[in-house]
């Protein structure tokens, strides 16, 4: 069984990644000061972009004054992103420790440390007073979290009234196997996977209200296939980086997945609901 922390650890997006990815584009990096804007081509470890940042910005009403909490933040992209376009105070939340300190650095490094808090925490045990915060948003990382129920009861929690949740998941049709959840467990640590209307019943669960849901999957598979693209040009590099082991490995991954999305099993989703 692939632990989430272990799946992080070896992820092949990562800080030095990153910084390797800015400095092929622009030279040294002490040559002038960074912005965020030089890492947001590299730091979107999500699907849709910054665009897909924006809409769910969009959904949970942020602007300037919002209060926001960034679940499940990983290496900080997309609170930098809000932070910087829309000029609010971000926590980040992250738990794998790597990431956490790795997002902590970049921030720093494009000095957006005063509006981008990183906080290494479990999001089903969330370190805060309730009603601390206006909106909260998360990109594809619910999946790797076995009590979803906890996560959304956190959530709203620390949501004032009238604060707004919005985020991604991967999610499941009928037709995906049980074998299939398995081994999307024991590969990339997904967990309790659910369908639209299973996140549906858990938002209405844990209080909220006003629910919106989008299938996303369209966009989706397009995405994956340049990813799977993408990723087999940079095979040479990768190997290099990782090793043939680690790069046969998450080659076959992509494939799997995105057999998976191509079959109709495995899909996007994008809901939104109030506090």
């Amino acid at each position: 069984m692939t632990d989430v922390i272990d799946f992080y650890d070896r992820h092949p997006i990562s800080e030095a990644q990153v910084l390797a990815a800015v400095r092929r584009r622009r030279g040294a990096l002490a040559d002038a000061p960074l912005t965020a804007d030089d890492l947001f081509d590299f730091d979107q470890d999500h699907y849709g972009g910054l665009a897909a940042v924006d809409t769910l910005a969009r959904l949970g009403g942020i602007d300037a004054h919002a209060r926001v909490l960034d679940l499940c933040a990983g290496l900080g992209g997309p609170a930098r992103f809000l932070a910087s376009r829309r000029g609010c105070a971000v926590v980040a939340v992250e738990l794998n420790a790597g990431r956490a300190a790795g997002a902590a650095r970049l921030t720093r490094l494009v000095r957006l440390h005063g509006r981008v808090r990183i906080v290494r925490a479990d999001a089903t045990r969330l370190p805060f007073a309730a009603a601390r915060f206006d909106a909260c948003l998360s990109q594809e990382a619910l999946l790797h979290i076995a009590d979803k129920a906890a996560v959304l009861r956190e959530a709203h929690r620390v949501l004032a009234p009238g604060g707004r949740l919005a985020f991604t998941d991967w999610v499941t049709w009928p037709t995906l196997g049980d074998g299939e959840r398995r081994r999307l467990e024991e590969w990339m640590a997904a967990t309790t996977l659910q369908s639209l209307d299973g996140y549906r019943s858990l938002l209405g669960a844990a209080g909220f209200h006003a629910v919106t849901a989008e299938d996303l999957t369209d966009s989706w598979r397009a995405v994956m296939r340049a990813r799977r693209e993408a990723f087999g040009a940079m095979r040479e590099e990768a190997v290099a980086r990782h090793g043939e082991a680690r790069y046969r490995e998450y080659d076959h991954l992509y494939e799997f997945f995105v057999g998976l999305i191509e079959a109709g099993k495995l899909g996007g989703g994008r809901l939104s609901a109030s506090r």
